[in-house]
């Protein structure tokens, strides 16, 4: 019974990075661009036409598009590879189905501004 949840859970997770590029291995080529930009696409249809969200419309579909592709531009300009690579494995590598682009940007911004602060009075 481990070895199928476990199986399920793996096959889950490669199927959730299935095209993903790491932004700070990103090199700037016209394959990686395709590569990203397909990415996109197919994981905002997945998540406003193929799940349980039905918002499907084309203007729903672009606006989330290129906000993923303006989060993913940022990402690959950050300084911080450690919390980006913690951040990519929370949401992209774990049971959490939430790795897009503007959600890794979202939470790279909050970690890397979490990771400067002390609990004080």
């Amino acid at each position: 019974m481990k070895k199928i949840l476990g199986l399920a859970f793996l096959l889950t997770s490669t199927s959730a990075l299935a095209g993903f590029i790491h932004p700070l291995d990103f090199n700037g080529s016209d394959t990686q661009k395709q590569e990203v930009i397909s990415y996109i696409k197919d994981r905002v249809k997945a998540d406003y036409c193929d799940g349980k969200i039905d918002m499907c419309q084309p203007t729903t579909l672009r606006m989330m598009e290129n906000e993923n592709l303006e989060a993913f531009k940022k990402l690959t300009k950050v300084s911080d590879r450690k919390v980006l690579d913690r951040v990519i494995k929370d949401y992209c590598k774990r049971g959490l189905d939430m790795c897009t682009y503007s959600t890794i940007a979202m939470m790279y911004e909050e970690n890397a501004k979490a990771d400067k602060q002390e609990l004080s009075w």
